[in-house]
C-alpha cells in the first residue's frame, strides 16, 4: 500500500496501487494515518514528501468503495467521512512540514492530498481537479481546506466546474507552489525538504500551528494568539542555541524536541 524510505532527516512516502491510480481504499487511508502518526514520534525526521508510484500522484476514492457507498447506512458512512476528515485534518495541522510530489495527475481526493500539504511541487504534465460533483458528490471535506488555500472565488469555480486544470494554471492560482519537469518533481521536493530540515523543529511546528490557527481568527484575535507564540518562542532552547551559533558562525544544533 505505501512505500517510505528515510533519507537522512527526511522521510518519502509513497502511495503504492499503481494499477489503480493509487486510488484511496480503506486499507490505504488506513496505511497513511497509520504511518504519520508513527512519523510524528520519530525525532530523527524533520520534513515529509508525500508522492506516489507509477503514472499518479492519486486518483481519489477507490472505484469499487464508490460502487457501494450507497448501499452503506447512514452511520457507516458517516464513519467514513469522518476517517478520511480524520486523514486531511492530520496531514495538515501535522507538526512538521508536509511536501506534496505530485508526480502525476491528483483527482477529487487525489486533489485534496495534495492540497493539505504545505507545499506542492508539481509536474508540468499532471493535471489536478476537483471532479466529484462530475459524479454526483460533493467534495465537501476538501472544500475546507481549499477555500483556505486559494480563496472562496478559485474554490468556487473550481468545485462547480469540476474540472481538471494544468499545473500551470494550478501554479498560477497558488494551488501548487512549482511547477516542474515529470523527471525533477521529486529532486525538487528533495532540495526543498533538505533547506527545511535545517531549521529548528521547534520554529517549524509553532509556524504551522500559528498558519493554521490565525486564518480562522479576526485580527485582533490572531494578534493576540501571534503575541503569545512570539513571547513562548522567546524562552524557548532552539532559540538560545540558533543565536548563539550564528554569533559562534557555526551551524546550530537543535534538540529536535517539538
Amino acid at each position: 500500500m505505501l512505500l517510505t524510505e528515510d533519507i537522512d532527516n527526511i522521510r518519502l512516502i509513497k502511495l503504492n496501487r499503481p494499477d489503480v491510480r493509487n486510488a484511496l481504499n480503506l486499507e490505504l487511508r488506513n496505511a497513511l494515518l497509520a504511518t504519520f502518526r508513527e512519523t510524528a514520534k520519530n525525532e530523527n525526521i524533520k520534513v515529509v514528501i508525500l508522492s506516489g508510484t507509477g503514472s499518479a500522484f492519486c486518483a481519489g476514492l477507490d472505484l469499487k468503495d464508490l460502487k457501494t457507498i450507497h448501499q452503506k447506512s447512514s452511520s457507516e458512512n458517516m464513519q467514513d467521512s469522518e476517517s478520511l476528515a480524520e486523514l486531511f485534518k492530520l496531514i495538515y495541522s501535522f507538526h512538521k512540514p508536509v511536501i506534496a510530489a505530485i508526480n502525476g495527475h491528483a483527482i477529487a481526493g487525489g486533489a485534496g492530498l495534495a492540497s493539505v500539504c504545505d507545499i506542492s511541487i508539481m509536474s508540468e504534465e499532471a493535471r489536478i481537479g476537483y471532479t466529484e460533483a462530475r459524479i454526483g458528490f460533493v467534495a465537501a471535506l476538501v472544500s475546507v481546506f481549499l477555500v483556505r488555500q486559494v480563496g472562496e472565488k478559485h474554490a468556487r469555480d473550481l468545485l462547480l466546474t469540476a474540472r481538471l486544470i494544468s499545473a500551470n494554471e494550478a501554479k498560477e492560482i497558488m494551488l501548487v507552489n512549482e511547477v516542474v519537469k515529470k523527471e525533477d518533481v521529486l529532486a525538487r521536493a528533495l532540495t526543498i525538504a533538505k533547506q527545511i530540515s535545517n531549521n529548528s523543529p521547534n520554529s517549524l511546528s509553532l509556524t504551522k500551528s500559528l498558519l493554521a490557527t490565525v486564518a480562522g481568527l479576526s485580527l485582533d484575535d490572531g494578534l493576540e494568539y501571534a503575541i503569545k507564540l512570539n513571547a513562548l518562542s522567546r524562552n524557548s532552547a532552539d532559540l538560545n542555541e540558533g543565536v548563539t551559533a550564528f554569533l559562534e558562525k557555526r551551524a546550530p544544533k537543535w534538540q529536535n524536541k517539538i
